[in-house]
C-alpha cells in the first residue's frame, strides 16, 4: 500500500467506490474540518491565557485529526471479514486499560474521575477507543447469536458488562450509559428476543440509579438539570452559561470567532460544551445546518445498513451510525438543556484525541460497510483455452443427441 494512500485526503483510488460510500467520505472530511474550525475559535482565549499559545490546543487537535485520518483510511481499505476476525483482541486489550486505569499510581485522574492513560506525554482515553471495537464485536457476537453455543454468548455478555462496569467505576456514567445502550441497540437490530433485551433494559436502569446513589455530583447534575437557576452559580452555573450562549446566537449568530461566552464565562467551552460556541457565533441558521448535516449522515449510514450483504455488517452499519449521530444528538441535548449534564464529547468537534481517533475509526468502519455494500461481484474471466474446451465439449453433447 502506498504511504499516501494513508494520508491524502484525496485519492484516485476513492473515484471507483460506490456512490454512498463517496458521500459518506466526503462528509466526514467536511464534518472535521469544520470540528477544527470551532474548536481553533472554541480555544483560543483558554489556550492563550493558560499557555501563552492560543493555537496550543488546535496544534494537537490536528495531530490526533492527522493520526486518526491514517488509522481511517486504513480501515476503509481492509476487507470487514479481517477486521472482524481480530476485534476481540483489541476488546480485551483495551478492557484491561481501563481496569488498570484504577490501579492507585497508574490512571490519570482529571476533575475527580480517572479515565486516562498517560503513555509519556500522550494521554488515552481507553473508555473512548473501546467505543468502534464495541460495535464490530457485539456486530459479530449478535448478528451470530443463533449460531454461538450458550458457553460463547455468557462469555462475551459478561466481557460486555465486565466493561461497562469497569468503565462505571471511574466514575464515568455518560460513557458507560452510551455503551451499554450502543450495545443494546445492535442486540435489538440483531432480532434477539425481547425477554432478554427487557431484562438487560432493567439492570442497565439500575446500575445507573446505583451509580447516581453512591456519586452525589451525578445527583446534583440531574437535579440541577431539571431547574438550573435555582442554583446558577454552582451546581447549575455550566448549564445556564450554555443557555446564554445559546440564547445570544439570535437567527444569525455573533459570527466567527466572536463568541462572548467563550471568555472565561462558559468551562470546558473547547470540550463538552463546544455546541454552545458554535450556536452563539453561528446561531439558528448555522445550527440548523448542522443538525441537516446529522440527518444526513444518519439516512446514508441507515441506507448503507440497508444494502448491506448481511446481518453482521447492517449491525456494523447501525452501531456506528449510533457512535457518531447519536452522540451528536446527546451533547446537543446537554448543551440546550434537554438533558442532564454529561461527559460525552461531540464527535468530530471536541477537543481530544480519543474521541476523534474513535470518531474516525467509526466513520471508517461506516464506509467500509459502504463500500463492501456497493462492490459487485467478481466473475472469473476464462482463459482461451478454457474456453474452447467449453465449445467442444458443447458440440460433443450436440452430437450425441443427434445420433439418439
Amino acid at each position: 500500500m502506498a504511504l499516501r494512500n494513508l494520508i491524502l485526503l484525496v485519492n484516485p483510488s476513492a473515484q471507483a467506490w460506490g456512490m454512498d460510500a463517496r458521500l459518506l467520505r466526503w462528509l466526514t472530511f467536511l464534518w472535521t474540518f469544520m470540528g477544527l474550525a470551532v474548536l481553533f475559535s472554541a480555544s483560543y482565549p483558554s489556550a492563550d491565557a493558560e499557555f501563552g499559545d492560543g493555537l496550543y490546543y488546535f496544534k494537537r487537535q490536528l495531530i490526533w485529526v492527522v493520526l486518526g485520518l491514517v488509522g481511517f483510511n486504513l480501515l476503509v481499505r481492509t476487507p470487514l471479514r479481517y477486521l472482524l476476525g481480530v476485534t476481540h483482541w483489541f476488546v480485551l486489550l483495551l478492557l484491561g486499560f481501563i481496569l488498570i486505569t484504577r490501579i492507585p499510581g497508574v490512571g490519570t485522574t482529571v476533575n475527580g474521575a480517572t479515565r486516562w492513560l498517560s503513555l509519556g506525554p500522550v494521554p488515552l482515553q481507553p473508555s473512548e477507543l473501546i467505543k468502534p471495537f464495541l460495535v464490530l464485536q457485539s456486530s459479530r457476537i449478535f448478528g451470530y447469536w443463533e449460531r454461538l453455543p450458550w458457553r460463547v454468548r455468557l462469555l462475551w455478555l459478561g466481557i460486555f458488562v465486565t466493561v461497562l462496569l469497569g468503565i462505571l467505576v471511574q466514575p464515568n456514567l455518560s460513557t458507560a450509559a452510551l455503551c451499554g445502550i450502543t450495545l443494546w441497540l445492535v442486540a435489538l437490530a440483531a432480532g434477539l428476543p425481547f425477554s432478554y433485551l427487557g431484562g438487560t433494559a432493567i439492570g442497565g436502569f439500575l446500575l445507573a440509579m446505583i451509580s447516581v446513589s453512591i456519586n452525589p455530583y451525578q445527583w446534583r447534575r440531574i437535579t440541577s438539570f431539571i431547574d438550573p437557576w435555582a442554583d446558577s452559580m454552582n451546581d447549575g452555573y455550566q448549564l445556564v452559561q450554555s443557555l446564554l450562549a445559546v440564547g445570544s446566537g439570535s437567527i444569525w449568530g455573533s459570527g466567527f470567532g466572536l463568541s462572548q461566552q467563550k471568555l472565561f464565562y462558559l468551562p470546558i467551552q473547547y470540550t463538552d460544551f463546544i455546541f454552545a460556541v458554535f450556536a452563539e457565533e453561528f446561531g439558528f441558521a448555522g445550527s440548523t445546518l448542522l443538525l441537516l448535516l446529522l440527518m444526513t449522515y444518519a439516512t446514508l449510514a441507515v441506507m448503507v445498513a440497508i444494502k448491506a450483504r448481511n446481518k453482521v455488517h447492517q449491525l456494523v452499519a447501525m452501531g456506528s451510525m449510533i457512535l457518531i449521530v447519536g452522540q451528536s444528538l446527546l451533547n446537543i441535548g446537554v448543551a440546550t438543556g434537554v438533558l442532564p449534564t454529561t461527559g460525552l464529547p461531540f464527535p468530530f468537534f471536541s477537543y481530544g484525541g480519543s474521541s476523534m481517533i474513535a470518531s474516525l475509526i467509526s466513520a471508517g468502519l461506516l464506509i467500509r460497510v459502504a463500500r463492501e455494500a456497493s462492490e459487485a461481484e467478481v466473475v472469473p474471466i476464462k482463459s482461451r483455452r478454457q474456453l474452447e474446451m467449453e465449445r467442444r465439449r458443447f458440440q460433443n453433447q450436440r452430437r450425441r443427441q443427434g445420433r439418439s
